[in-house]
């Protein structure tokens, strides 16, 4: 049951960063693919059905380790107070920048809101990348299971450790550039005009970029966490889920190349779930990993509930999940097709 339950906030956590990644990567970009007015709501019309619904998911993952492992999530949200409220007033920033925008018609204002977008996703990418890097570099937590982290000590990989240091900004810069390309895959596909040849060139330089910075942040994590790749060779999952990672950013150079647009959004997508799928199998059972010891990680089995607290979740989940699947279906389904800016006074 504990390793279903792992299982499941994996796929939870993935399915999050692959719905809501595409709107961060969109907002991080939208300064640069769209120029005008115009084009810039029309960024703002193609991400409009989904943002707000897709961060039900990053909810739903918290909900899900507060059932099954609660003592995992205690700890982090205490030890990442400072970061985690950072991360909400972008969270907030963002959802004011998209609805605000289009209230005055002035261009100060307009741009102020754009500009507030722009920062706002680029710093959520960076901070969900960072505190990722933060989970596999290690935590220093005591023999009571809590820790507290200074935002940055001496900028090494080494303890004390602080929530920034060169490998957390490495991964969060990594992280930001792949929801960037994700983000310009899906504006690509659901854009046309100006915008989508923008965002056509934006993600073909993203791909580049990433081909070149992925075998970087694999060297880096090796060398801050050289457990997590003797577990990931001993692993038929992990190395599959490599490989999806791998096909996923030869997708998207393939449909950028003939012209397929919804290629490359499946490709960043794959790209996504190969590198998420492949780095929970490589770490598991170890969820917040001590820098002072193995003997000191909370694991999914020391961080777990109860037998009984897993089977009555289950049950919620198994109810949940389905409709949640299907709304967003649903949703994709009645907004399918390409967008355009909508007349001036109406949606954004």
């Amino acid at each position: 049951m504990v390793e279903l339950w792992f299982a499941i906030v994996a796929v939870m956590l993935t399915l999050y960063v692959v719905l809501d990644g595409f709107d961060l990567g969109a907002g991080a970009l939208h300064l640069l693919v769209a120029r005008t007015n115009e084009e810039r709501r029309q960024v703002l019309g193609a991400i409009g059905p989904y943002w707000d619904g897709n961060e039900v998911w990053l909810l739903a993952t918290g909900g899900a380790l507060f059932v099954a492992f609660p003592r995992v999530l205690a700890a982090g949200l205490s030890g990442f107070y400072l970061a985690i409220f950072l991360v909400l007033w972008c969270l907030i920033l963002r959802g004011i920048a998209i609805e605000f925008r289009s209230h005055v018609a002035d261009p100060l204002w307009r741009n102020f809101w754009d500009a507030t977008l722009a920062l706002a996703s680029s710093l959520l990418a960076v901070f969900f990348g960072a505190a990722l890097g933060n989970l596999l570099r290690g935590l220093p937590l005591g023999a009571d299971g809590w820790f507290g982290l200074a935002l940055f000590t001496d900028f090494t990989a080494r303890p004390p450790v602080g929530i920034l240091d060169w490998y957390t900004v490495l991964a969060g810069l990594f992280a930001l550039g792949t929801l960037a390309l994700h983000g310009a895959a899906f504006l690509t596909w659901k854009t046309e005009g100006r915008v989508q040849e923008r965002s056509r060139r934006s993600a073909a330089a993203l791909a580049a970029v990433l081909a070149v910075a992925w075998p970087v942040a694999t060297w880096a994590t090796v060398k801050v966490n050289p457990w997590m790749f003797r577990a990931f060779v001993a692993r038929p999952l992990a190395e599959s889920a490599t490989a999806l990672a791998l096909a996923g950013l030869v997708l998207v150079f393939v449909g950028l190349r003939r012209g397929r647009n919804l290629l490359p959004f499946l490709g960043s997508s794959g790209l996504i779930v190969g590198l998420l799928v492949a780095t929970a199998a490589s770490v598991f059972p170890v969820m917040l990993r001590a820098t002072g010891g193995e003997a000191l990680s909370i694991t999914a089995y020391s961080g777990s509930n109860d037998e009984a607290g897993l089977r009555a979740a289950l049950g919620w989940w198994s109810l949940g999940f389905p409709i949640a699947l299907v709304y967003f279906a649903v949703l994709f389904r009645l907004h399918r097709g390409k967008v355009a800016a909508a007349p001036e006074g109406e949606g954004y």
